[in-house]
Parts: C-alpha cells; structure tokens; sequence
C-alpha cells in the first residue's frame, strides 16, 4: 500500500541529475544515494552537555547530518568529545579562520564547511586541504547571496544567479588545483527564484553533489513554505544530493520539514505519512485535534507507512483504499477503520486516538519483521551462492 512502484506511474517518477559521490563521515552523498537531511546545532558548541542533547533529538527525529558552528578554539576543542557522543557525522562550520578548520579536521569532523576563497592565502588553502586528506574530510563548499565577494557584486550589480555560480567555480578551482575532489556545493539564497535559478545553472556547470537549502527561510509556517517550493522544484527536476531547511525554529524542527518534503515527492519515506482532510461541518470527528495527537504520539514510529484520517465518507473510502491505515468519520459517533484498504471495523469516539496508536504500532511492527526476514532469506541465498 504504502511503496511507490517505479514505471507503474510514470507521472511520479523523477530523473535524478547524475553526480559524483563523497563520504561524509559513513554517510554517502550523490551518485544515486539517498538524499540525505541535515541540520544545524543552535547551542554554543563549547557546552557539550547542552549540544549533545541536542544533536540527539536531531537524530530521534532521523537527521543524517548535523552541522556544528567552530568560531573559536573553544568550540573546535568541545569537537573532539561530540563527535565520540554522537552517531551521525559532524560537519564543522568555519567561517574566514583556517586555522579552525585545522583544529575541526583534528577533531574528527567528517566534513568542513567553508569557502576556500575566504580562508586566505593559497598557502593556507593548502594547509586546509592537506588536513582534509589526513584525516578523511570531505568539504562543503556554502555559496550565499548575503555574502557574495565584493568583486562579483560590482560585476553584477546585485547578488543574481550568474554571480552565485562565478563563486562557487572560483571556490571549486581553488580546491581542484590541490587535487582535492571530495566537496559538495550549494548555492544558498533567501529569495526562492535566485535560488533556484542559480542551482538549475550550477547543476550544468559541475559533476559534484549538491546540497540544497533556501537561507534565512523564516519561521517555522513561512519558511517550511519557501523551503518546500524551493526545495521541492529542485528536487522534482532532479537536482540535490542533500537538503537543510533552514528555520527560525529548533533543529529537530528542521529535519521534520526536510523528510515532509522528501516523502511529499516519494524520495524518501520515513515515519508515518499521514493523509487528514481539513474538516468541514460533515466531520463525524474533530479532525483537526485527532490528527495533531495522532502526529505527536506517532513521531516515535520510524517505519515507512501511510495513515488516512478523514472526517466524513464524501473522500474517506477512496483516501483509505490507498493507505496502510484508513478512519473514516460516520454518524451517531462511529467511525469506520480500514486497514489495508479493506473494512475491517468500527470504532467510536472514546479511545479513538489510542486505538489507532495501537494500529500504527502493530502494523509498523509486522512490516519490521517482514522485512527482516526477508533480508534473512537475501542472506541465506547469499551465502548458499558463494
């Protein structure tokens, strides 16, 4: 019900842009792996209790990557004992100082967020990239229109896409002259049209992964929205290798709306997708509270499933014949429960949330172990070929 069959509706598919891979820590990004998700810390980085706790949060809410801010020595010593805390791989964010670059490699950062042209001297690039091979680095290069190199910006007059590329080459060029191919680029913007158009030219121009992000998107309703436009038309047309959405809102926040987008265009499915129409006055159920405490009591589910709650039998039917799970809102305080698509029951208004809970919970738990044993006969045949 819930898996998305390639070439059966061709309308859905989407023709991934063709990159290069890197390794960011264990995690691959481009060449045909999955878009990954990220996000940053907000925590000053020396309190490492405090971004610990963060950075897992994140990671209960499934983030891939997180970006760490290394403005001072302080912050590239906490490195060291966050990265041993955590499990996903920790990007350092370095911004003009190479000698925290240094320090962050050092540390055990998988990856150095930088702009080698504000590093300094081509001394200094060196020294950076010579850490980054020692120790396994890969790098990010971060294009951003509030930030573009005062040359450009009398060139062009104004941050536009064609002055977004011009940086991100002129960053790339310095990289490849130390022979140094294991980066990622993204060319960041807050106005969702000089984004977009400065990743579709980018996307022409280079081979490597790239990672995607409207900046300085808002709060959380505003920026979820430019994020999901911006995001979302890049990732429809092919274009991204890993995404952050950038919120005035906490990290976990973040990595909420990037999988929302990833599983909107059927690229990633992660958790519960929960299909809920917006009510009117034929709901036999109050639609909008159900499906608030549905999604805050379902976020510990991380298998791929989909959960249909509509208020009246107008579209309830035909939405539950397409999900995992389906309700339906009737009369007299009865509603109807689809599972699989097909009627199976009837429940009424008390206990309706823990009960479909309860539902999510046990089918989650038969797909679990469908899948594990499946992957147990993978093994075995596996095994008996060899």
């Amino acid at each position: 019900m819930s898996d998305h069959n390639p070439g059966l509706r061709p309308w859905r598919d989407i023709a991934r842009r063709q990159s290069r891979q890197i390794m960011v820590g264990n995690v691959p990004v481009g060449g045909g792996a999955p878009v990954t998700v990220q996000t940053m810390t907000n925590t000053l980085t020396h309190d490492i209790k405090g971004t610990i706790d963060q950075i897992r949060r994140c990671e209960e809410a499934g983030v891939d990557i997180i970006r760490v801010s290394c403005p001072d020595e302080e912050s590239t010593a906490a490195l060291k004992q966050i990265v041993r805390a955590v499990r996903v791989p920790i990007v350092a964010d370095i911004h003009f100082h190479y000698k925290r670059a240094l320090e962050a490699a050092d540390a055990g950062a998988a990856c150095l967020r930088i702009n080698p042209g504000n590093i300094g001297s081509e001394k200094r690039v060196k020294e950076v990239v010579d850490a980054a091979k020692a120790n396994g680095c890969s790098i990010r290069i971060g294009v951003n229109a509030g930030s573009l190199e005062k040359d450009l910006l009398e060139k062009y007059g104004e941050p536009c896409p064609e002055a977004l590329v011009e940086s991100a080459l002129d960053h790339i060029k310095l990289l490849q002259d130390q022979d140094f191919h294991e980066y990622k680029v993204a060319v960041k913007a807050s106005d969702v049209f000089l984004a977009v158009a400065a990743y579709m030219q980018l996307a022409d121009a280079v081979d490597c992964p790239l990672h995607l992000g409207i900046t300085e998107a808002g709060g959380l309703i505003g920026g979820t929205v430019k994020s999901a436009i911006g995001i979302g038309n890049l990732l429809w047309a092919g274009i991204g290798d890993t995404i952050r959405v950038s919120l005035s809102a906490e990290p976990e926040e973040e990595v909420r709306v990037g999988y929302e987008i990833l599983k909107s265009l059927g690229i990633r499915t992660r958790g519960v997708k929960v299909i809920s129409c917006p009510s009117c006055a034929r709901q036999g159920f109050d639609v909008i509270r159900t499906v608030q405490a549905l999604e805050e009591r379902l976020q510990h589910i991380h298998t791929p499933l989909s959960l249909s709650v509509l208020g009246c039998v107008v579209n309830g039917p035909g939405e539950a014949r397409e999900t995992d799970i389906g309700l339906t809102g009737g009369g007299a305080g009865k509603h109807m429960v689809y599972l699989s698509g097909i009627t199976d029951h009837v429940i009424q208004d008390e206990g309706m949330v823990d009960h479909i809970v309860r539902l999510v919970e046990a089918k989650a738990a038969e797909i679990e172990a469908a899948k594990a044993e499946a992957d147990m006969t993978d093994a075995g045949k596996a095994e008996a070929a060899e």
